[in-house]
């Protein structure tokens, strides 16, 4: 419009703008120009501040397991908050006692803390109710927990709690920031169905995090119930057994005797090979199916 009035008046390329509708067009421009920018930078920081009440959160757990606070508490608290799902499913409140899934219960609890709680066989079972029943499941499971934490020493427990801990937290909240972003992507086509993008991600961001925060407490319960420490010896031994077979494929471990020390020096016993010498590109004689320069000939 500006430009069709500057042709209309006869002003050139360069010359300076000094008609006061001219002036006036071009400062309500800037002004609209100026507040538009200011809503985006608004909206912005307002989708930001969803974003660091989450961070805040798991930034204080974070500092919590890496100032070496105990987590023993919080981690039998989980135990006991994560029965309640697998009861709500198999044993709701909404079903008579007769309804119950046992079995099906049985299988949640071991899928989640690796521990087979008879359920279906004890007669002192039979008898509980609900809240028995649950309080009896998270007995069992914090019994299993605490006897793991007195066979392998509660301090190394408390260092492998950190551990598992921090890095089921930092993988989750990773994935978490990345849905998030995906979110943000879309959240404003809601506007088309007359809802306000920021309450709605206000809305669905916090129910994402919520997701998340039982995700950690589920994973790092799995990992910790079902972990099974091995010692370095046992280790080394696995190990060298492994060596030792992959050796014996290879047919690198040697038929001669071993060095002899003779008059404080150390003489090698020379063995004659017997039979044809094996060409390089021939069939192994180990039988592996190989050629000779890939298998004991290397």
């Amino acid at each position: 419009r500006i430009s069709g009035i500057m042709e209309k008046l006869g002003m050139e390329d360069g010359q300076p703008i000094e008609h006061n509708l001219l002036s006036k067009a071009i400062e309500s421009a800037q002004k609209r120009v100026e507040g538009h920018n200011f809503d985006i930078r608004k909206h912005l920081i307002e989708y930001d501040d969803v974003m660091n009440k989450q961070r805040e959160v798991i930034y204080e757990q974070r500092h919590m397991i890496l100032n070496g606070e105990d987590l023993g508490e919080n981690i039998l608290e989980m135990m006991e908050e994560l029965v309640e799902d697998p009861m709500a499913k198999h044993a709701g409140e909404e079903l008579y006692p007769d309804e119950w899934d046992l079995e099906g219960l049985e299988e949640s609890i071991f899928g989640l803390f690796g521990i087979v709680v008879d359920l279906t066989n004890s007669p002192q079972v039979v008898e509980m109710d609900r809240d028995e029943m649950r309080e009896h499941i998270q007995d069992a499971v914090k019994n299993n927990y605490l006897q793991k934490v007195k066979e392998n020493g509660a301090e190394h427990m408390k260092e492998i709690e950190r551990m598992v801990m921090l890095h089921v937290i930092d993988n989750q909240w990773k994935d978490h920031l990345l849905n998030m972003d995906h979110l943000k992507e879309g959240i404003g086509l809601r506007g088309y169905g007359q809802k306000d993008p920021l309450i709605e991600y206000k809305r669905e961001g916090y129910d994402m995090f919520m997701d998340m925060v039982e995700r950690i407490k589920e994973e790092t319960v799995e990992y910790l119930s079902k972990m099974t420490l091995v010692e370095e010896d046992e280790k080394r031994e696995d190990t060298m057994g492994r060596q030792s077979r992959t050796f014996e494929h290879r047919g690198e471990i040697p038929t001669a005797s071993p060095p002899e020390a003779q008059g404080g020096s150390t003489a090698v016993k020379t063995v004659r090979r017997e039979g044809k010498k094996v060409g390089r590109n021939e069939p192994c004689p180990c039988g592996s199916g190989m050629k000779y320069k890939r298998c004991c000939g290397k």
